[in-house]
């Protein structure tokens, strides 16, 4: 996929009145936060940023060009009005990628497991795994094909393939998916 960009620009008003005048404007207002814990009070543009926030998930890197200086970031939080259908402000969190991140996924799976075709039923045991990677490395899901699993067999974690730059911190013994007999 490719790196989404969201273009900002520094702000100085702060308060109540600021953030109304912005989102009036159609920006909203924002925050980025780097990995010191410095921040920086930003707008972004509200179609531009809705564009990306509605089609990523919270493990997808997106480039954010504030004033022309261009880092990746995270969309750490944002403070959503389900009245007005609108982001009314939006947390960034800027990585460096050179410290490795912990992130949770929870499982996806596709496909039809080959022993619910013959009666069995499919069970999942644990609902996410945790991983540790680079925030570059991160992938946006993580979705298993479970076509292949016949009555009695188990998919357990180590059987997950992620990359070799991607490393699972949840136990490989544990149970993702098992398909039961019919009783």
């Amino acid at each position: 996929m490719d790196q989404m960009v969201i273009d900002a620009t520094s702000r100085k008003e702060t308060g109540k009145k600021a953030a109304k005048a912005i989102r009036a404007s159609g920006k909203i207002p924002a925050v980025v936060y780097d990995e010191a814990g410095k921040s920086t009070i930003v707008t972004v543009d509200e179609v531009q940023f809705n564009k990306v926030w509605r089609t990523i998930t919270a493990t997808t890197l997106v480039t954010l060009n504030v004033d022309g200086k261009k880092c990746d970031a995270f969309i750490r939080d944002t403070e959503y009005d389900i009245m007005t259908d609108k982001v009314l402000h939006a947390d960034f969190f800027a990585v460096s990628n050179k410290k490795p991140v912990v992130r949770t996924f929870k499982m996806q799976y596709t496909g039809t497991p080959a022993g619910v075709l013959k009666g069995g039923f499919m069970v999942r045991h644990i609902p996410e795994i945790k991983v540790k990677a680079l925030p570059k490395d991160l992938p946006a899901r993580v979705v298993v094909d479970v076509s292949a699993i016949n009555i009695g067999d188990v998919l357990r974690v180590k059987d997950v393939d992620l990359g070799k730059n991607v490393t699972v911190l949840t136990d490989g013994e544990g149970e993702l998916v098992t398909v039961a007999p019919a009783r």
